[in-house]
């Protein structure tokens, strides 16, 4: 059900309108002009304005813009007897977003309303998702690690200076870059990414510096670079040990000069973009080991700062897990997503040698594969109840004392005798009295073939 607001200084229309509406189950009001529709407005939002163009006092093109400026984010459909090219492109410019012609009939009306209202469904979804992606779940934590990083950064964020993030794979660096820049003056400009290990050495360059025609074989047109695409905003270059001799000489230039030529190119670019690097080695042992340029190294860490694994941030794990959720619920149409209470447990416990890479991965599988709302340690990778390594239950050595079976040793025997005497796994699930996907992983779990 939506909340309709149909302005037309044509009391028929308007009455009939208001009745087929109301007749699909939505809510209507009904305004003769547009001062009145503005008033309605001011009482209520609208999720839908539906408004003629000619009208006495203010026309639709007005109300249109005024509209728009109180609430940008209601949907507006104009009604016109006059349509031309002209009055449809300065309506979308203005921010309608349909308008059919008169006379029309109630089923083309209804059309247009249905997509109308679910293109609005799609943008406030997208809001939502990006609110929920784009809020900061670094920045909240219980990690007394954590927070003196977090208080660094802002500080930093506020300057212009080179910022090296050090730490594991996956353990939010490129999340900690973003937030820098968006904490940053540069927030209204580009933050361009530039991955140092996804392209070849030509491609790279090519990536970062740009290119003129006819440089190399394969460039057909001039192509700008990302570091031209950074200008005044933020750059950040991801695994930055990975840049070959070649291009760190380069580049070095680039970080003491901010400008650089085009390959192939003879004008100097100057370019307005701050810094931000990352890498998951030790750079002063690439330093000693003559892979990486000193030189390079001293300009890049002026403010280093260290991103630490979750497995040291083990109270941020459920919220953190709680905020992935979110998003993945959002992305996947399934809102009311939640983890019981055992397994978040199962979350708590886990090492998470992924980082926050691989515990994004086991939320979003969970979103997905979970059959309902509540996603319980079944619904979880099979990984979080075992380390990396970790063989299973190790058999009992020859000789030793007997000892009573173990719940485990029970369970195990129990399973594989069922699996003896079923035909498929399903049936051996409906035995058990568990799910298949629960009986997948523990057949795994205890190695039974």
């Amino acid at each position: 059900m939506a909340s309709i607001v149909i302005v037309d200084d044509e009391k028929n229309i308007r009455r009939n309108l208001a009745v087929f509406f109301e007749s699909l189950g939505h809510r209507v009001r009904a305004a003769a002009g547009g001062a009145e529709a503005i008033a309605a407005l001011g009482d209520e939002p609208a999720d839908l304005v539906l408004t003629d163009v000619r009208m006495a006092e203010m026309d639709g093109l007005r109300l249109l813009e005024e509209i728009k400026r109180r609430d940008p984010a209601t949907v507006v459909v104009l009604m016109t007897a006059f349509a031309t090219v002209e009055n449809a492109v300065a309506a979308m410019k203005a921010g309608a977003q349909d308008y059919v012609t008169k006379p029309f009939t109630l089923d083309e009306i209804r059309r247009t309303l249905e997509r109308a209202l679910e293109l609005r469904g799609l943008r406030v979804e997208n809001r939502e998702l990006r609110s929920a992606v784009e809020q900061a779940p670094m920045l909240d934590t219980e990690s007394a690690a954590m927070r003196r990083l977090l208080d660094t950064a802002r500080q930093a964020a506020a300057s212009d200076a080179t910022i090296l993030l050090t730490g594991e794979s996956g353990a939010g660096k490129n999340v900690l870059a973003r937030q820098i820049h968006q904490l940053s003056p540069r927030r209204d400009h580009p933050f361009i990414t530039v991955n140092c290990t996804t392209l070849s050495e030509q491609l790279l360059e090519s990536e970062l510096f740009g290119h003129m025609r006819g440089s190399f074989t394969g460039a057909v047109k001039d192509k700008p670079g990302r570091l031209e695409a950074a200008h005044q905003g933020s750059v950040f270059l991801d695994e930055i040990a990975d840049l070959t001799p070649a291009l760190q000489t380069k580049f070095l230039r680039f970080v003491q000069e901010l400008s650089f030529e085009r390959i192939g190119g003879e004008r100097t670019i100057q370019v307005d973009a701050r810094i931000i690097a990352a890498t998951n080695r030790d750079l002063e042992s690439e330093v000693a080991a003559h892979r990486f340029r000193e030189d390079l190294f001293y300009r890049l860490n002026v403010i280093s700062l260290r991103v630490p694994p979750l497995r040291e941030r083990a109270g941020d794990i459920v919220p953190l897990a709680r905020w992935l959720l979110r998003a993945a619920g959002l992305r996947n149409r399934r809102p009311n997503l939640r983890f019981s209470a055992e397994a978040e447990t199962a979350l708590r416990r886990h090492r998470w040698p992924g980082n926050i890479r691989e515990l994004r991965n086991a939320v979003e599988r969970a979103a997905v594969l979970c059959r309902s709302d509540e996603i319980t340690p079944d619904d979880l990778p099979d990984s979080i109840f075992r380390e990396p390594g970790d063989p299973g239950p190790a058999p009992a050595a020859a000789g030793a004392a007997q000892r009573p079976p173990s719940l485990e040793d029970v369970e195990r025997e129990h399973i594989r005798r069922v699996l003896a005497e079923t035909a498929t796994l399903e049936e051996a699930a409906d035995t058990l009295g568990i799910n298949v996907t629960t009986l997948w992983r523990k057949r795994r779990r205890y190695r039974i073939e």
